[in-house]
């Protein structure tokens, strides 16, 4: 914006200013105020929610809902300094809030302070952006015009030259939102991974040529993010033979230079990393005591240095049970290949940081000093979240797979917490440890057992008298399309390989409209998700009226379900049950999903409780 221009919005701001709504006086609640403020830039009124802003800041300058709206406005008009001078400001008033880390973002962005942008778009996505990062790159200009592009000639392949033209991947590489969240998060849509397979594989060709001295550095910080994309995913990206072939031949000539001391560029070493964990090539080290980029830097901590560190944490991780079940055994083996999930954002960062300023206090619940299991516990996410919201408790979180535990280790030094305890088991011999528990959880595990209602009762006979179970089990309801899923997968003979899962996940995409459920999962956006999902060696799903059977044979009491992410749920179940709706009658759940079947999708999820007596 030039001066004339600033002159001409001054001009504007004054004569709303005249005009400023009646009631935003001194008697209207500021909440009431950031409402209608809202409410107008919605309508794109944005002088009146200006003014109304401005009265709000008067009264309270630090107004966080106040100073993102003024710096949207701003970015309204093009005027990104006051923009980010606004978001600034909010920051400093909570500088957990993802929205406004991502609002400043786009203004750094845009006056082409790339590094800021890049911070605030980092922090924005670890404060839980994460989540709806798909959205927001939907919405590029650029990715919908390349995915244009794809979809017009989709299930037939679009080559080079009509995806990307002359200019290759440079308009995605300027993306630093799309960068930042390939870094951070898995990316789960269908027509994400099909632009950015395509990005791979142009960069693969564009890395075998000659003269890469002259790449610029913006494809090089692309490349990273995208090999860490890949690892992130665990390479569940198709790839043509021809690909295959070209990053073998790329692996083959790195390990060379490696070998003999060659200079390796940054751009064939991200490529590489883009099709291989750099932690499986041999003498992969030494490239650890070379000078490299940032962005380089940050690839090698991912592949090289955390791997190692997994690697180490294994001869601390205490064996608790033999593991002598044989479907607990293929079941351990399928997580030490593919640990599950491969998780990057602790999704409470914002709540830690919000309780360690005494901006919440923790409940008396949530102070007690409590003993709590957590039965199956993955690669940490769970027991991480919980440790975090009980931070008085003393956490044991047991799992078949030593590679997961390893992965919770380090996530769990990461983070500074001194709370929980990793040891490997099979919750089928957990009754010979000798102990027992507060509060135990166990979601989606039990269902992957021999027998999960045996491993159940063992669990039970570890809760003390008042305490607590929250469980999660696959709904026999909800799951028919996965069982048609494994069917399908049976009757074509794929197996639990990599070149099987891509396989099977191409045929799925090929048939888009059949498979929507599957297509809208995040796990099938990973090799360990998509195994999970569809390959996993041993699925039980249970109904309603056997969970309701076993509570009532054990003496548990149901304290209902965990709140559905759809508030919809709740509304109908009272309008099927008017005047009678109890969220705790097991009956009328089961009459309910009868009707509604998609309605424990993800699984059924509840909190049981046990006599005190």
């Amino acid at each position: 914006m030039n001066r004339k221009e600033r002159r001409a919005a001054g001009k504007r701001r004054d004569e709303s200013a005249k005009n400023a709504p009646a009631f935003a006086s001194a008697g209207v609640s500021i909440a009431d105020l950031a409402v209608e403020a809202s409410r107008f830039y919605g309508m794109r009124r944005f002088n009146e929610s200006q003014q109304i802003c401005r009265q709000i800041l008067a009264r309270e300058p630090g107004h966080v809902q106040g100073l993102n709206l003024l710096g949207l406005l701003a970015q309204a008009s093009g005027d990104h300094r006051a923009a980010a001078k606004a978001f600034a400001k909010a920051i400093a008033a909570d500088d957990v809030n993802a929205a406004c880390h991502y609002n400043a973002g786009n203004s750094y962005q845009a006056l082409g302070n790339r590094s800021k942008a890049a911070a605030h778009f980092s922090k924005a996505l670890a404060l839980g952006m994460d989540a709806k990062a798909v959205g927001f790159i939907l919405q590029s200009p650029v990715v919908t015009s390349y995915a244009g592009r794809i979809a017009s000639k989709w299930p037939l392949p679009v080559t080079s030259s009509e995806l990307f033209g002359s200019e290759g991947v440079a308009p995605l590489a300027r993306d630093l939102f799309l960068r930042s969240a390939m870094e951070a998060t898995t990316l789960a849509s269908m027509q994400l991974e099909v632009l950015l397979g395509y990005a791979r594989a142009e960069l693969l060709q564009l890395a075998g040529e000659q003269g890469q001295d002259e790449v610029d550095d913006e494809i090089v910080a692309f490349a990273c993010a995208l090999a860490r994309q890949c690892f992130i995913n665990e390479y569940v990206y198709a790839q043509t033979a021809a690909e295959s072939e070209g990053a073998g031949a790329l692996r083959d000539r790195l390990l060379q230079d490696l070998t003999s001391g060659a200079a390796i560029s940054p751009l064939t070493l991200a490529v590489v990393a883009a099709y291989f964990p750099l932690h499986a090539l041999p003498a992969a080290d030494a490239l650890l005591r070379l000078d490299w980029p940032a962005t380089v830097a940050g690839l090698l901590r991912v592949q090289l240095r955390e791997p190692r560190v997994e690697m180490e944490e294994r001869s601390a991780i205490a064996g608790l049970t033999p593991i002598k079940n044989s479907v607990s055994v293929d079941v351990m083996r399928q997580y030490e290949e593919n640990p599950y999930p491969r998780w990057t954002v602790n999704p409470l960062t914002a709540f830690a940081a919000d309780r360690a300023r005494g901006r919440t206090v923790a409940t008396a619940d949530q102070q007690a000093e409590r003993d709590i299991l957590i039965a199956g516990c993955g690669t940490g996410s769970h027991a991480i979240q919980i440790a975090q919201v009980y931070p008085n408790a003393r956490l044991l979180a047991v799992d078949i797979s030593m590679t997961s535990l390893a992965y919770a280790r380090r996530k769990t030094r990461e983070l500074g917490l001194r709370n929980i305890d990793y040891a490997q088991a099979d919750i089928l011999e957990l009754g010979s440890i000798g102990r027992t528990f507060d509060s135990i959880e166990s979601v989606g595990v039990l269902h992957h057992l021999a027998e999960p209602l045996s491993g159940w009762r063992v669990l039970v006979s570890l809760l003390r008298p008042g305490g607590t179970m929250r469980i999660g089990l696959y709904s026999h309801l909800a799951r028919r399309v996965i069982v048609e899923a494994r069917d399908r997968i049976a009757a074509r003979n794929y197996r639990a390989t990599t070149e099987d899962i891509r396989r099977c996940r191409q045929d799925i995409f090929r048939e888009a409209d059949k498979w929507k459920p599957l297509i809208g999962a995040k796990d099938f956006y990973s090799m360990s998700g998509c195994r999970d999902l569809l390959f996993n060696v041993m699925e039980h799903r249970l109904t309603i009226p056997e969970i309701a059977a076993f509570l009532s044979e054990h003496g548990l009491t149901f304290g209902g379900f965990e709140p559905f992410d759809d508030p919809a749920v709740l509304d109908r179940f009272r309008k099927q049950f008017p005047g009678t709706a109890d969220e705790t009658d097991l009956d009328q759940w089961h009459r309910f999903e009868l009707d509604h079947p998609e309605t424990f999708w993800d699984m059924y999820v509840f909190m049981v409780g046990k006599s005190a007596r």
